[in-house]
């Protein structure tokens, strides 16, 4: 076992006397440059260019501001800091009380009209709304555009 263990002290060793190797080039990405608090949607003038610091337990981070932009800040973000991507969720098209538009698709017939948002949802995910005009509450995917298509009720 000690002969096995030999050559894995002489490595550890080495590193230990030449030194680690130098860190390759700092990695940048987007970090705030001003207080970004929960639910403000982050624009790029929210934003600019700094060394990333270490992820500190919060998982990835941000690596591009591609990965930030158009988001929403879930917790409060501090100038200077990096930003996880757990802090960040994508903006709440529909949301609970609104008005919405309805659609309807089966084949080439498309029925379209109002109604109000039981629920708050993003782009795919499913949530009830309640018909305008008949009152019945039904289910639907939200769309890139806001709207909710639904299926029979």
């Amino acid at each position: 076992m000690r002969a096995a263990l030999a050559p894995l002290r002489f490595a550890c060793g080495l590193v230990l006397a030449l030194g680690a190797p130098a860190a390759a080039e700092e990695l940048h990405g987007p970090t705030p440059r001003i207080v970004i608090y929960p639910g403000d949607p982050i624009t790029e003038d929210m934003l600019t260019d700094a060394p990333l610091s270490g992820s500190s337990g919060n998982g990835p981070l941000a690596m591009s501001v591609d990965d930030v932009l158009g988001m929403v800040a879930s917790r409060t973000l501090l100038p200077g800091r990096s930003i996880p991507l757990a802090a960040l969720s994508p903006p709440r098209l529909v949301r609970v009380g609104a008005k919405v538009r309805l659609l309807y698709v089966d084949g080439a017939l498309t029925i379209t009209t109002m109604g109000d948002a039981l629920q708050d949802g993003v782009v795919g995910q499913t949530v009830k709304v309640r018909n305008e005009d008949s009152g019945v509450t039904l289910s639907g995917r939200v769309r890139s555009d806001g709207s909710v298509l639904v299926s029979g009720g």
